[in-house]
């Protein structure tokens, strides 16, 4: 008999700063969010990432950064 085992990332916010630039959508400021990623299989820790995230301040959206 097979167990199904649950793959799931927890994410915790470190810090939160001002990023240059503005929002392409509607000129709003850029904010620079520091998140701690911990990705779980089965309750046991397999790894832990440091990402950062963009967010416009006035429109919540999500910006990707394009190189």
């Amino acid at each position: 008999m097979w167990l199904a085992c649950v793959c799931d990332e927890e994410e915790k916010e470190l810090g939160r700063q001002q990023a240059p630039g503005s929002c392409p959508h509607c000129r709003g400021k850029v904010q620079a969010v520091d998140v701690e990623a911990q990705r779980k299989l089965c309750f046991l820790p397999l790894c832990f990432k440091i990402k950062r995230k963009y967010f416009c301040t006035l429109c919540s959206r999500r910006l990707v950064l394009d190189y």
